[in-house]
C-alpha cells in the first residue's frame, strides 16, 4: 500500500474511533450521564426531553387506537390510562426510588438475581430495550414519511415514497450523530411547546365542531350500540383489545432513564438524592397527567369527526389522525405548520432512542467484559445501529402500523420488568400492600404482553434476534478479553504491607499459589516442603502463600484488596477476585512495583483435561491456574525482564 493510502486509512481509522463510550455517556439522549462539571437542569425541562419520545406517540396513537378498537377507542383507550395511572405511574416512580442514578429497573432486577443469571437476564433484557429504542427511531421515521406524503403542499414525487423518505430520514439521523451531538434539552423544549400547543389547538378545534354538531355523537354512540349488545360487552371488548394500545405508555422507561440529568437539591449527594427522586416523580406524574389527557381527547375527537375507512392503510388518517384534523378543520396552511411540527418532533424522537442506544450499551457490556473493542467507540456503534434501522425500515416497508407491534413488545417487557422489580423492592422493605399492588399491576403487564406478541408475533421476533445477537457476541468477547488483568485497582492492607516489606528485604519474592481455604500446620509445611523440592525454590528463603477466593465469578473486573496475616506457622496474603489466575497475576504484578523486584510464583499442575479446565476458568474462575496466569502476565507485561516468574512443578 502506497503511503498515500496508509495515511488515509489510519485518518479514517482515527475519525472512526475516535469517542470513546466514556464520552458517549454525555451524549444528553435517555441514558445520559451529566459531567461532572454539568448541575442538571430543572425537572420540567429534563420532561420535554422525555416528551419528545413520550408526546410524539400522539403523531400515531389515535390512529393505531382506532384500528384496534373501531368505535371503541375511547372506551379502550379509559382502560389504558387507568393503567397508565394506576399502575405503570406507582411503578416506575418507585424505580426512580430504588435506582436514582438512571439505570432504571434493569438494574433492579441485576441486583436480585446473582452470579451468571442476573447477567444473562440482564443481556435479554437489553435485547428487549434494544428493541425499544430501534423501532422508536424507524417507527418515528416512518410516521414522519407518512405526514410528509399525505400534505398536499408535498412535490409529486414524495407521493409512494415513504420507504425512501423514511431511509433519508434515518440516515440524516446516523449523519447528525456521527458529526457529533451534543445539547437536546433546549432544542426538546422548543419542539415540546410547539408540538402541545399545536395538539391544544387542533383538539379545541375539533370539539368546538364537535358541540356545534351534536348529531356527530348521535351517529357515534347508534353505531357502537348497534356493534355491541350491551354495555358490559363493549367493556370486556375494551379490555380485550387495550393491549394493542400500549404505545401509549412507552415514555416511562426513559422518564426514569434521564434522572441523572435533573438537578434536584442542593443537598443532594449521591447516596441520597432525595431532591432529583422528588423532582424525577414530578416529572413522571406531570408527564403522565398531560399525555393522558391528550390520548383521551385525541381518541374521542378522531373517533367522532373521520370516517373508519380513512384509518385504514391508504387512507388520508393513516398514522396520522390528527393531521388530518388540522387539515380538515383548520385549513391547509395550519395543517401544513402541523405537519411540520410532528415530523420535527418525531425526527427527534429517534435521535433521543439513537442517544439511549449509544448509552446503554457502555452502560452495562464494558462492566461485564462482554463489549468487543471497537463498541467503546461512539461512530462504529452508529453505523451498526443505523443499518439495522435500515434493515427493519426495509422489512416493515415503512408502515406505522406494522411496526406498531414490535415496538409494543420492547415497551411492555420493560414495564414488566419495573414492575416485578417494583414488587420485589417493595416486599424485601416490609410494605405488604405496596408489594400486593405491585404485584397485581405484574399480572396485568403479563397479560398484555402475552396478547400482543400472540396477536402480532413480529416484536418478540425482533427482540430475539437482538437478545440473539448480543448475547452471541457478549460471550465471544468475554472469551476474547478473558485473559486481561480484570482489576482496576491492587491495594495492600497494612499488614500485607509489612509482610511483604519484610520478605523483600531478602530478595525477589517467593509466592506460593495455594487452596483458598484454611489449612492445618502440618497441611501449610507439607506444602512448603513439596513446592521447594518440586520446583526447586531456593532453600532458607522466606516463602509466603497466597491464596485467592472467588466470590462471584460472573463479575469481570473488580478492585482487589489484599490482606496480609501470619497464622499455623506462615505468612499468608488472602484476597477475594473474580477469578484466580488473572488476580494472582495482577498482586505479582503490584508485588514488583512496591519491592522493585520481579517475584517468582510457584504452582502444582492440576490434573484433569485441559477443555474442561478453560471451561471451569471462564464460568467458574478457576480451572488450570498456572498456564492462565503465566499468559495474563504474558499479555499484561511485554518486557520479559520485567515479568514475573512462573514455575510449576
Amino acid at each position: 500500500m502506497s503511503g498515500a493510502g496508509k495515511t488515509t486509512t489510519s485518518s479514517w481509522r482515527a475519525w472512526l474511533l475516535d469517542g470513546l463510550s466514556e464520552q458517549t455517556a454525555r451524549h444528553p439522549g435517555p441514558h445520559g450521564e451529566l459531567p461532572e462539571e454539568h448541575q442538571g437542569h430543572r425537572w420540567w425541562r429534563v420532561m420535554c426531553l422525555t416528551g419528545v419520545d413520550y408526546f410524539s406517540t400522539l403523531g400515531y396513537q389515535p390512529g393505531i387506537a382506532a384500528l384496534a378498537a373501531g368505535l371503541l377507542s375511547p372506551l379502550a383507550t379509559v382502560v389504558l390510562l387507568a393503567l397508565t395511572l394506576a399502575g405503570a405511574l406507582p411503578v416506575y416512580r418507585r424505580v426512580a426510588k430504588e435506582s436514582p442514578h438512571g439505570e432504571g429497573s434493569i438494574a433492579m432486577l441485576e441486583r436480585l438475581l446473582p452470579w451468571w443469571s442476573g447477567k444473562i437476564f440482564v443481556l435479554v433484557l437489553l435485547g428487549f430495550a434494544a428493541t425499544d429504542f430501534t423501532i422508536t427511531i424507524t417507527l418515528s421515521a416512518a410516521d414522519a414519511a407518512a405526514h410528509a406524503v399525505e400534505n398536499p403542499y408535498a412535490p409529486h414525487f414524495f407521493e409512494g415514497g415513504n420507504i425512501w423518505i423514511t431511509l433519508v430520514l434515518v440516515a440524516a439521523l446516523g449523519a447528525v450523530f456521527l458529526k457529533g451531538f451534543r445539547e437536546a434539552i433546549g432544542v426538546a423544549v422548543v419542539l415540546v411547546g410547539i408540538y402541545l400547543t399545536l395538539n391544544v389547538v387542533v383538539l379545541c378545534t375539533a370539539f368546538a365542531h364537535v358541540f356545534g354538531h351534536t348529531v356527530v355523537i348521535d351517529d357515534w354512540w347508534r353505531a357502537m350500540t348497534a356493534e355491541h349488545s350491551s354495555p358490559l360487552v363493549m367493556v370486556g371488548v375494551a379490555l380485550l383489545v387495550f393491549p394493542k394500545l400500549a404505545l401509549g405508555m412507552s415514555g416511562f422507561e426513559t422518564g426514569v432513564a434521564v434522572m441523572p440529568q435533573v438537578r434536584g437539591a442542593d443537598s443532594d449527594t449521591y447516596e441520597n438524592p432525595a431532591g432529583r427522586i422528588r423532582d424525577t416523580r414530578k416529572l413522571l406524574t406531570t408527564a403522565a397527567v398531560i399525555m393522558s389527557c391528550f390520548l383521551l381527547l385525541s381518541s374521542l375527537a378522531t373517533t367522532l369527526l373521520i370516517p373508519q375507512h380513512e384509518f385504514e392503510s391508504g387512507g388520508k388518517a393513516n398514522g396520522r389522525a390528527l393531521a388530518y384534523l388540522a387539515h380538515a378543520y383548520l385549513g391547509e396552511g395550519f395543517g401544513t405548520v402541523y405537519d411540520v411540527s410532528t415530523i420535527c418532533i418525531l425526527w427527534f424522537a429517534g435521535a433521543s432512542a439513537l442517544a439511549g442506544l449509544l448509552n446503554l450499551v457502555p452502560r452495562y457490556l464494558p462492566r461485564y467484559g462482554m463489549a468487543p473493542e471497537w463498541t467503546r467507540a461512539v461512530r462504529p456503534l452508529v453505523l451498526v445501529f443505523m443499518a439495522i434501522a435500515v434493515g427493519i425500515t426495509l422489512y416493515f416497508r415503512a408502515s406505522v402500523d406494522k411496526q406498531s407491534g414490535a415496538y409494543a413488545t420492547g415497551v411492555l417487557v420493560l414495564m414488566l420488568s419495573a414492575s416485578f422489580a417494583s414488587a420485589a423492592a417493595a416486599r424485601r422493605s416490609g410494605h405488604r400492600k405496596a408489594a400486593a399492588g405491585f404485584a397485581l399491576v405484574t399480572v396485568v403487564f403479563a397479560y398484555t404482553l402475552v396478547t400482543n406478541v400472540v396477536e402480532r408475533p413480529d416484536g418478540i421476533k425482533i427482540a430475539l434476534l437482538f437478545i440473539l445477537a448480543i448475547v452471541v457476541f457478549s460471550f465471544a468477547s468475554r472469551v476474547h478479553r478473558a485473559f486481561e488483568l480484570r482489576t482496576s485497582e491492587v491495594t495492600l492492607d497494612t499488614e500485607a504491607q509489612r509482610l511483604v516489606d519484610v520478605a523483600g528485604t531478602q530478595g525477589p519474592l517467593r509466592i506460593i499459589a495455594n487452596e483458598p481455604q484454611e489449612h492445618t500446620t502440618v497441611a501449610y509445611r507439607a506444602k512448603e516442603y513439596s513446592q521447594r523440592e518440586d520446583t526447586h525454590i531456593p532453600g532458607g528463603g522466606p516463602v509466603i502463600f497466597l491464596e485467592v477466593f472467588v466470590r462471584d465469578s460472573s463479575e469481570f473486573d473488580a478492585p482487589l484488596v489484599v490482606r496480609g496475616d501470619t497464622k499455623y506457622g506462615v505468612r499468608r496474603l488472602r484476597v477475594e477476585g473474580p477469578t484466580v489466575p488473572n488476580t494472582i497475576a495482577a498482586v505479582l504484578l503490584e508485588l514488583r512495583e512496591r519491592t522493585d523486584e520481579v517475584p517468582h510464583v510457584y504452582f502444582n499442575w492440576t490434573e484433569g483435561d485441559p477443555v474442561s479446565h478453560l471451561l471451569r476458568f471462564l464460568v467458574f474462575g478457576d480451572g488450570e491456574v498456572a498456564p492462565v496466569t503465566r499468559e495474563v502476565l504474558r499479555r499484561a507485561e511485554p518486557d520479559l525482564s520485567r515479568r514475573p516468574r512462573v514455575h510449576v512443578g
